[in-house]
């Protein structure tokens, strides 16, 4: 693909990404979560491939740079998920 291509696949995906949050009503947000965990996993898995890909410095660089952030991704919905889920238990 050539530069411009992947700019604009960005682009749309940075819109639909914004379109998508802004019109999810707050009781779907955590099933959204759960969602977006699922995508980061798949973002974890081709930034580990890009930067075991060994083509050069510039795609290694940018997978451990994809690899840092899908794994705060993950990490951060899980623990959304989990203190928003601690809000529908029980009080004793």
């Amino acid at each position: 693909m050539d530069l411009v291509s992947l700019i604009t696949v960005f682009v749309l995906a940075v819109f639909l990404g914004f379109e998508v949050i802004t019109k999810v009503p707050p009781i779907l947000h955590t099933p959204l979560m759960s969602g977006s965990n699922a995508i980061s996993g798949i973002a974890i898995i081709g930034a580990l491939i890009a930067t075991g890909a060994e083509n050069s410095t510039v795609s290694t660089v940018l997978g451990v740079i994809a690899l840092v952030a899908a794994t705060i991704n993950v990490v951060g919905g899980f623990l959304v998920t989990h203190r928003m889920l601690d809000k529908f238990k029980k009080k004793d």
